[in-house]
């Protein structure tokens, strides 16, 4: 579904990412871990084209997306729910919802996309007429992935949904993620610093530092690697 090939990312004369390659099959669970400053949302902005790149290709379902704008490769079917939440803080939870579904495949099943999501987070029911940036933390990354949801999207790619979150809401995080892969067989690229629940979840990882893909693997057997364990798992 997605090949990453030899891509490089420079942002103001550093070099963020270098010959980064990496494959995601349709249905697949990929995550992608590693330290701060790897360049891990750098490659999530680049396959959504909120970033230039000036090496390699991203090609999605056989298309180069180069010349694509970013909203032009969201209408393709791939929704990116970005570090930080970024809700629209001075529109209500509905409105932030609703935007998720502009796209046009997405139009015609919105309400039934609501529903759904509705159903997923039902705080978000309560709050539907609450201005987003009046959210708790917890309640902003919820808007966020149900926002993503609604696109109704072939390809989702997550970008630290546990970060600034407190433990009981980062357990409810991940299991929403869990959940949405197993009911929706949607795939997923997830780049995440909680190595153990990120690689647990997923079908396959790859390890990304300075901007490197330095190990890539099956769940288990990168979990069951001597490098990740003493790098990222304290062993």
């Amino acid at each position: 579904m997605l090949a990453v090939e030899g891509l490089g990312v420079t942002y103001g004369g550093l070099r963020a990412l270098d010959v980064v390659a990496l494959e995601v099959a349709e249905g697949e669970f990929v995550t992608i871990v590693g330290p701060n400053g790897a360049g891990k949302t750098t490659l999530l902005k680049a396959i959504s084209g909120a970033v230039p790149t000036e090496a390699g290709r991203i090609v999605y379902r056989g298309l180069d997306l180069a010349r694509l704008r970013p909203s032009e490769r969201a209408a393709l079917g791939i929704a990116h729910v970005p570090e930080g939440r970024r809700v629209f803080p001075s529109l209500t939870v509905l409105e932030n919802l609703e935007l998720g579904s502009y796209r046009r495949a997405a139009r015609a099943g919105r309400a039934q996309a609501l529903a759904a999501v509705i159903e997923m987070f039902p705080i978000l029911k309560e709050r539907r007429g609450q201005l987003a940036g009046s959210l708790s933390g917890g309640e902003q990354q919820m808007l966020a992935l149900g926002r993503g949801l609604m696109a109704q999207p072939d390809l989702l790619l997550l970008d630290e949904p546990s970060q600034g979150l407190g433990p009981r809401i980062v357990e409810l995080i991940f299991e929403t993620i869990e959940r949405i892969r197993r009911e929706r067989r949607l795939t997923i690229l997830l780049v995440e610093q909680r190595v153990v629940e990120a690689l647990e979840l997923c079908d396959r990882g790859y390890v990304l530092e300075t901007g490197r893909v330095v190990l890539a693997g099956a769940r288990d057997a990168l979990l069951a690697d001597t490098r990740v364990q003493r790098a990222y798992l304290g062993a």
